[in-house]
């Protein structure tokens, strides 16, 4: 039993990647946000984005919409899961699944890189002796860690979803690390495609199998759908993903 298709799917913007911006462009040391992580919610940008997706899955093609959605459980994703599905006009609620959350920061949380380097020097050094991939904030995780729990997730989705096309509604380190287990990526190629494909908010990867259950990417942060809606609206998100690294995302 396995699954036919995997279209991850970046959240929508949320107001915590509004507030990011802004701190990161003041120089500010922490990112003013007014709830934990798993709390924040979509801008109004953010939930036209998610759906604008629904609608422009709905009209590229029916016959080939999800058939199935799991969603991590933060706010920000399932608000984007619930937008596209309402647009798209598909039934049935998303499978929430706590190992689809956003790679956790530790001590690193709500601070801008500015933050990092003034209030943890060391941990800064750290980081840039163990690399990305392998460094662990304090009562955070590292890729690697990340990595770990999304191959059971991978597991559990051939499990339950035999045959489907299934949307994952996620976070863009999530997302990142979902293609380093599919596509069975090594350091520096997971290192750099995280440089070189910043992922959008909305932004769709899609993974196929082949008929050898090789997975292989037909579509890469696609965001046609971003460009421009119904009323000729840009859509594209005000405040893009920064590099994935150790500083809070949102």
């Amino acid at each position: 039993m396995t699954v036919a298709e995997l279209i991850l799917v970046r959240h929508a913007e949320s107001t915590g990647n509004v507030a990011r911006e802004q701190a990161e462009a003041s120089g500010a040391e922490v990112i003013p946000v007014e709830a934990r992580d798993a709390d924040v919610e979509l801008s109004e940008l953010g939930k036209r984005q998610a759906e604008q997706l629904g609608r422009f899955l709905r009209l590229a093609d029916s016959a080939r919409l999800p058939t199935a959605v799991w969603s991590s459980p933060y706010v920000r994703a399932r608000q984007t899961a619930a937008g596209i599905m309402a647009a798209a006009g598909m039934v049935g609620q998303p499978r929430t699944d706590e190992r689809l959350r956003d790679k956790e920061l530790g001590i690193l949380d709500t601070l801008t890189n500015i933050g990092v380097r003034a209030r943890y020097p060391l941990e800064e050094d750290r980081r840039r002796w163990l690399g990305k991939f392998y460094y662990r904030a304090p009562g955070g995780e590292s890729w690697a860690d990340l990595a770990l729990r999304l191959r059971s997730v991978l597991i559990d989705l051939d499990i339950a979803e035999h045959d489907e096309r299934v949307m994952v509604v996620t976070h863009d380190a999530v997302i990142t690390m979902l293609r380093y287990v599919c596509e069975g990526l090594d350091e520096a190629q997971v290192l750099a495609l995280a440089r070189s494909d910043v992922l959008v908010n909305t932004g769709v990867t899609r993974l196929v199998r082949d008929g050898h259950g090789v997975w292989r990417v037909t579509a890469a942060n696609q965001q046609e759908h971003l460009l421009a809606d119904f009323a000729g609206a840009d859509l594209r998100t005000e405040h893009p993903a920064g590099p994935i690294d150790g500083t809070s995302r949102r």
